[in-house]
């Protein structure tokens, strides 16, 4: 953005409790590999100058992977504030980006592995986002039981209160009258969104199913150019909003779909776009196997197609429009559920007890050196 351009560290304020430095990344991330390595490089010497000088006085670093070079900055600058760290794992890494494809250079390959030992070694705890996570740490990296806490994403409840201007969106976008199946996120080789878009060649016999993608990433281009060469109409391309209107643009849709490449890796992830889909009250086309499936089924929020599997897709997609009482009870269903069980508020107060516990009990015993 044209605010942090040829900036190396940005200080912004949100609110007298919150302090962010935004520290430099390549521009290249979503252009190529080669862009998204440097884009990783460049935030770990960034991030770590803006640790060392420009964040004072910490009581903890919490680190948030992916991706994993974000934890050469945690045990950097753990170890030199001598301050513990909280090791956050929202994907499996390096396992994912080797089934996608993303890395396959046998170096590179070693040396994230290693990296993955080092941050699980160098973290004071480590918090995961399933329990499958949890299961494959402990069964697969050799990581205590006793060093995991699992806790997921969440519904920001607060934020998607919103919604309002979904009138808005379908007269900017052609939407009126059609029956609209949302897409919101990354368009990148791990979400394989070409199989929406096969789904979509399949639905042409029927006019009114409109799938909207909202969002941008690696293979966006692809994506357009693969749309017009084969004449899909009913495919409309968002590119990113802020935060604060994403609601609007769930909001306005009839069903939401999310998808992931067919691999097993990701049996074992919860996207966090079904929280807000589900806190949106929004029935949702679930095509990823795994624990998201069972996630949607044990909420009773949506209905599952088996990825990279257009005819299944295409089959959900009628079967969501055709009836509307199904889709009405799926949306309640799953707005019901993330208030009882994922209300982000309530998973951050566990979060803050673990991060608190974590920072007593470094300071109880002398920091340990390696």
């Amino acid at each position: 953005m044209p605010e942090y351009k040829r900036k190396f560290v940005v200080t912004e304020h949100e609110g007298p409790n919150i302090t962010i430095k935004r520290c430099y990344v390549n521009e290249g991330y979503n252009k190529s590999f080669v862009g998204r390595f440097l884009a990783y490089l460049s935030f770990v010497v960034s991030s770590v100058w803006a640790g060392l000088f420009h964040a004072g006085k910490c009581d903890v670093i919490i680190c948030t992977s992916p991706p994993l070079t974000v934890g050469l900055t945690g045990w950097i600058l753990s170890r030199l504030k001598r301050i513990p760290m909280v090791f956050e794992v929202r994907d499996l890494w390096p396992e994912s980006a080797i089934d996608t494809g993303v890395l396959s250079n046998k170096w590179l390959i070693k040396m994230a592995y290693w990296l993955e030992r080092k941050s699980y070694k160098s973290a004071g705890w480590i918090n995961v986002l399933t329990p499958a996570f949890r299961d494959a740490l402990i069964s697969k990296k050799n990581v205590s039981a006793d060093r995991i806490s699992v806790i997921p994403n969440g519904a920001d409840l607060d934020i998607f209160e919103q919604g309002g201007g979904g009138t808005q969106v379908r007269q900017k976008h052609n939407l009126e009258k059609k029956f609209v199946i949302t897409y919101v996120g990354a368009h990148g080789v791990a979400n394989h969104l070409i199989q929406i878009l096969e789904a979509a060649k399949l639905l042409q016999t029927d006019p009114d199913i409109v799938f909207m993608l909202v969002g941008d990433g690696m293979e966006k281009p692809m994506l357009k150019e693969k749309a017009n060469e084969w004449c899909l109409g009913n495919v409309v391309f968002v590119d990113s909003v802020p935060k604060s209107v994403i609601g609007d643009y769930i909001a306005t849709s009839d069903v939401c779909i999310a998808v992931l490449k067919k691999v097993d890796t990701f049996k074992t992830v919860y996207p966090n776009k079904v929280f807000d889909y589900m806190t949106l009250a929004k029935p949702i086309i679930i095509g990823i196997d795994g624990i998201a499936r069972k996630l949607v089924e044990e909420a009773g929020a949506g209905i599952f197609a088996e990825p990279e599997n257009a005819q299944s897709l295409a089959k959900a997609a009628r079967v969501m429009k055709a009836d509307p009482h199904a889709r009405r009870l799926f949306g309640e269903n799953g707005r019901k559920f993330v208030e009882d069980r994922f209300s982000r508020r309530k998973l951050s107060e566990a979060y803050l007890q673990i991060v608190e516990r974590v920072v007593c009990e470094s300071r109880s015993k002398p920091q340990n050196r390696e």
